[in-house]
């Protein structure tokens, strides 16, 4: 005869499994897929939990966005007088 040993005390646990949940069968999504026919009632993303903080994050992104593009083009040109007002024009493309 064999002796099986417990398992050990910090081994990781399978997670019980959940009764299927009728109402969510019906919910809109699900709805959704099953007229289109697939074979899951399940479309993959969803509505945002918190559309308010999602258009403050956008508004800030594209802020970011905004300011990142016009740094990153003054920039070119500050360093394009700099490079011309130390003498530097074969950087710049000026006639020698």
């Amino acid at each position: 005869m064999t002796q099986t040993s417990p398992p050990p005390e910090n081994a990781a646990r399978a997670p019980a499994r959940l009764p299927p949940d009728p109402n969510a069968y019906d919910t809109e999504r699900n709805a959704a897929a099953r007229a289109r026919g697939l074979a899951a009632p399940y479309i993959a993303g969803g509505r945002d939990p918190d559309p308010e903080a999602a258009e403050r994050e956008d508004r800030r992104n594209v802020r970011i966005l905004v300011v990142t593009v016009v740094v990153i083009v003054l920039a070119g040109f500050v360093l394009g007088i700099l490079a011309a007002a130390l003498g530097l024009t074969g950087l710049v493309g000026g006639s020698g």
